[in-house]
């Protein structure tokens, strides 16, 4: 079990490796990380109206923007990185996407997987540089 990381302000290790777990589990959190990600992105701006920052947000966490950017960036990934984006792809969650086709949202679910498996890992630098990526036009 990994140690608790000091330069994060809460954190709480996973009861297994990143590499061993359900990829469904490492694109909940992955969900989270991205959307606290996003949100700390729209306080940055000038515009604080609660509606404003909700519709900015949104531009960036929705299943289409995700699947997007997940496109967007599969010429930088690593092949581990590939490998753990498609079995997130892969996963059957149970449930059916209510806002977006099958594809859109395995493809959201695979973004949100390799952002949890960098968290995981504590691969920060690297989370950061995707995550910073995905605020590129």
């Amino acid at each position: 079990m990994s140690e608790v990381i000091t330069n994060q302000p809460i954190y709480f290790p996973p009861a297994k490796r990143a590499d061993l777990m359900n990829p469904l589990v490492l694109a909940y959190m992955g969900d989270a990380v991205y959307e606290t990600f996003i949100r700390q992105y729209v306080v940055s701006q000038p515009n604080h109206r609660p509606n404003h920052l909700h519709r900015e947000a949104t531009k960036f966490v929705s299943a289409k923007a995700q699947a997007r950017a997940l496109d967007r960036m599969l010429p930088l990934l690593t092949e581990e990185e590939v490998d753990i984006m498609k079995r997130g792809r892969n996963a059957k969650s149970g449930s059916s996407p209510k806002n977006t086709d099958i594809l859109v949202y395995r493809h959201s679910t695979a973004f949100e997987c390799l952002l949890g498996y960098l968290y995981y890992q504590q691969r920060f630098d690297r989370l950061d540089e995707l995550m910073r990526f995905t605020l590129e036009k």
